[in-house]
Order: structure tokens, then sequence, then C-alpha cells
């Protein structure tokens, strides 16, 4: 995988084992080990058995790891699954500029959209997560990224909407987006996770919820934020019972939809070339909505479009 963003930093497995040789001696001799993720905000690398090194790829990740040494330790006994726990925070250092963070390992396999053996079972892990997540009742709460009301998105949105133009349906995605700005806003913010991407979900060998990991983006904002999955990772079975298990009304579904769609629209563009993990997803989210809304509003996709430079049945 290429490099995703301008002014990205340069991080290998030497920068890591000279960051923690320099401020943690007691780790010295462990082995480093880059792991396999499509994460594009953040590098990991494992250490020995038991720790894992978190590391801004950019400036813009930076308060994600302070933010994440902050509050993690005071989540994670409210959840009903496992989460990264903060171990240390290490300094700039060896010219890698930022601050970077120790976690605990957590075992699993991350979530693949089309390979979900339990989608029953996994969607009520994730509507577990999801309701002890919402009745959180710490003070202060940062504001969620992604939280607040779509038309926040409309402007990013509508650009990637234009910039997709021949790869995708962009007339039912429109529309499907229009749906979504026109849906009654949230009455009641609560806590939410608001990046529940496969990515960001560990599942056991039978199929089963583990983790859920980067809480970057995670603080109060719309409980849609957190419906995501059922267009990113659940099939059709699993994101009926994701939402029966959450109880969500009509307005909050066409949101999430809404959300789910926007981000994907924002991603596929811009990670096409440089991340295949996240493009193939922004598609797979793209597809799923697009057939999601004609099916509810009884309309035909249009035509053909190209997908990856293939023609594929509307």
């Amino acid at each position: 995988m290429g490099r995703m963003h301008a002014n990205e930093a340069l991080i290998d497995g030497e920068l890591v084992l000279r960051l923690v040789a320099g401020q943690f001696p007691q780790w010295v001799g462990l082995p480093v080990a880059e792991i396999p993720s499509s994460g594009t905000v953040n590098a990991m690398y494992r250490l020995g058995d038991s720790l894992t090194v978190r590391l801004p790829r950019i400036a813009g990740g930076v308060s994600d790891i302070e933010k994440e040494f902050e509050w993690l330790t005071r989540l994670a006994p409210l959840l009903p699954v496992r989460i990264p726990t903060p171990v240390a925070l290490g300094e700039p250092a060896d010219g890698y500029p930022w601050p970077w963070l120790v976690q605990e390992w957590i075992p699993g396999a991350i979530a693949v959209a089309g390979e979900v053996r339990d989608p029953v079972g996994l969607a009520g892990d994730l509507a577990s997560f999801v309701r002890a997540f919402r009745a959180i009742e710490i003070p202060d709460g940062p504001a969620a990224y992604r939280g607040g009301a779509l038309s926040s998105q409309d402007e990013e949105t509508r650009k990637a909407l234009l910039q997709l133009d021949g790869w995708i349906d962009t007339a039912t995605a429109s529309a499907a987006w229009e749906s979504a700005l026109a849906a009654a806003p949230a009455n009641s913010p609560c806590w939410v996770h608001a990046d529940l991407m496969p990515s960001n979900l560990l599942v056991t060998d039978g199929g089963r919820l583990a983790a859920v990991l980067d809480f970057a983006t995670a603080g109060i904002g719309d409980p849609a934020c957190d419906l995501i999955p059922a267009w990113n990772l659940l099939p059709a079975v699993g994101r009926a019972a994701y939402r029966e298990a959450l109880g969500v009304d009509d307005e909050a579904w066409v949101r999430g939809r809404g959300r789910a769609l926007s981000m994907a629209l924002i991603q596929l563009p811009y990670y096409r070339d440089t991340n295949p993990g996240i493009a193939a997803n922004a598609q797979h989210v793209i597809d799923e909505v697009l057939a999601d809304f004609s099916a509810r509003c009884g309309c035909q996709p249009l035509g053909e479009v190209e997908q990856f430079g293939q023609e594929i049945p509307g």
C-alpha cells in the first residue's frame, strides 16, 4: 500500500524499534512487526506478544492519540467487549514528529464484508456494544467526528459525487443522499463510536464480535452514526437484525444510511489508488446503499456504470 496522504510521515519497523529503545527500555529486544491494515490515519505495529504501537501517519492524527490515551481507560469498563487499553504514551524523537501510543494487543480477526459467518449473532453483538456506548454518562465528552448535522457533510459529499460520475450510478446516489438530508435530525445526542468500519472490528473464529478498535472519532453525536455496519459489513439478514435489536425508527435509519453513503462516496475517489481495502469496502457500501434505497423507494438504478474500469449492471 503506497502513501495515502500529502505530508505523510515515513514510518517503518526500524523507526519503531528506535523509538521504543529510546523511551521504554523495558521493551528493548521485543520483536516488531507491521500489522497489515487498511487504516488511513495511523500505522500499527505489533511489539512482542502483548503490545501494539500506534503512530499517526499525518498531523491530523495527533489529537487521536491524545484522545485515546485520555478516554479509553475510562470507557473500557463500561463496554461489553474489549477495546484497546493504553499502556504508555511516547514522545516525538528520532525524526518522528508526533506523540505515539503503546496499547495492549487484542487477538482476533478483522471483520470482512461478504465473509460474515454469523450475521445475526454479530448484529446482536454490535447492537449490544452500541447500546452500552449510548448509555455512557461520563460528562464533558468530546464532540464526535462526523457526529453533527448531516448538512455539514453535504459539500464534500457532492464533490465526491462529481468525481465519481461515470464510475457509479450518481443519479441514484444523489437521490439517496437527498433523502438522508431530508430526514428529521437527531434530538437526543449520545456517545457514539462514529467509525464502526469492518477494519475497526475484531471477530472470533465463530464470527462473533471480539473487540472494537480505533476510538479517534468517538464522542457525543447523532446515534445514527453507529448504524453504518448495516451497510459496510452486515448482509441483509444481519442488517434487519441490527435494526430490530437497536429499535431504529425510519428517520434515524435513513440518516444512518446517508452517513454510510457519504463516507463511502468520499473514500472511493480518495483511496482508489492507494488503499485497496478502504476502496473495496467503499464500493461495497455504495452498492448496498443504492440497492437498499432503490428497493425501498420502488425505483430502478440507472443503466450501466463503470466500476474500476469494468462494465457492471447498474
